[in-house]
């Protein structure tokens, strides 16, 4: 349930709703817009009481519905888009961020060379796995600590802000004391015990789509972590499994589409995940920037065929470089710039 107050409505009023909804056992989270401010009431019984309980308290403009099942990454809680912001670098914005790095961090020296041939290129965020959940057990699992130690040196040798992904609720702390941006795999998209931990933590946060789930699954999955007061949340489209075998999953462009008009939250992809092979990974980038995702988060390496993970959909230092420039033209028909 959504209660929407008047433009000018005192603090007192906005405590009078809120103090209300406590009172019936429900939750409550404020968007606290420029002009008016929203006032989420959440709970299991909403659906069972009137909207007028709301609706005839002082400041109250209009009370409604959502009949979603995602609430507070809906349209109806927050009509302007969200904008996450890491070091100073906005997405959600004007700016295509496009995030790059290998897919795992092996040795100091892979990524060193992998974040001065990103951000040479024009990448703002470098990405590398330090934690790795595996398919099989008898693959590479990351370096973990070590490699988030090695993440935060050449963080502060190249000043570019790092991603990476979290797999533990237990290493949430630890992990953020190292990155800037903390990424929700495929694998664990409705983990929710991982979900409220990453919530809890504040920190920006990456949500990737589960392979096998819905868009209406994903958005609810975000709900876990703007539910926690977590508003730093950037969903990531990476393909979904389906019939079609050409490709390792096929990515959902029309999802970005959806998410827009649905949602508030920004929306980037990741072509190298949905591609499989780097041969696909140019279209399938710039496909999505011409679809309208707010970035994009794509695997590089310095020699891929030496890469302990995902070598084959890595590109090289010379095609990303090549790729990026080819994308600025698409940015700016679309109204936007990398």
């Amino acid at each position: 349930m959504i209660v929407e107050m008047r433009a000018g409505t005192t603090q007192e009023e906005i405590d009078g709703v809120v103090q209300r909804a406590k009172s019936l056992g429900l939750g409550v989270q404020l968007n606290l817009g420029t002009d008016i401010t929203v006032v989420a009431i959440l709970g299991s019984n909403t659906g069972q009481l009137s909207t007028d309980i709301f609706a005839v308290l002082p400041g109250v403009e209009r009370v409604n519905r959502i009949m979603k099942p995602y609430k507070l990454a809906a349209r109806e809680f927050k009509a302007e888009d969200s904008l996450v912001s890491i070091n100073g670098i906005e997405v959600g914005g004007n700016r295509i961020v496009v995030m790059a790095g290998p897919c795992a961090v092996e040795s100091e020296k892979q990524l060193a060379q992998a974040a001065k041939a990103v951000r040479e290129a024009g990448a703002c965020v470098l990405r590398g796995g330090a934690y790795k959940p595996r398919t099989s057990p008898f693959s590479f699992q990351g370096l973990e600590e070590t490699g988030l130690k090695l993440l935060a040196r050449v963080r502060e040798q190249f000043g570019i802000p790092v991603i990476t992904e979290v797999v533990d609720p237990h290493h949430v702390s630890l992990v953020a004391n190292y990155a800037d941006i903390l990424q929700i795999g495929s694998r664990n998209m409705q983990n929710f015990a991982l979900l409220t931990s990453i919530g809890k933590s504040q920190c920006p946060v990456v949500l990737k789509r589960g392979f096998s789930c819905t868009v209406t699954e994903w958005l609810t999955a975000a709900d876990y972590l703007l539910a926690e007061g977590n508003s730093q949340v950037i969903l990531c489209e990476r393909g979904i499994r389906t019939f079609e075998d050409s490709a390792r999953f096929s990515l959902d462009i029309c999802s970005i589409a959806v998410i827009k008009r649905f949602s508030h939250l920004p929306v980037i992809v990741d072509p190298s995940h949905a591609a499989g092979h780097y041969s696909l990974v140019p279209s399938i980038a710039k496909a999505a920037i011409a679809a309208g995702a707010d970035g994009l988060l794509i695997e590089v390496h310095p020699n891929p065929t030496e890469a302990l993970v995902d070598g084959l959909q890595s590109l090289t230092p010379s095609d990303f470089a090549r790729l990026m420039a080819e994308l600025k033209p698409i940015a700016q028909a679309v109204g936007r710039h990398i």
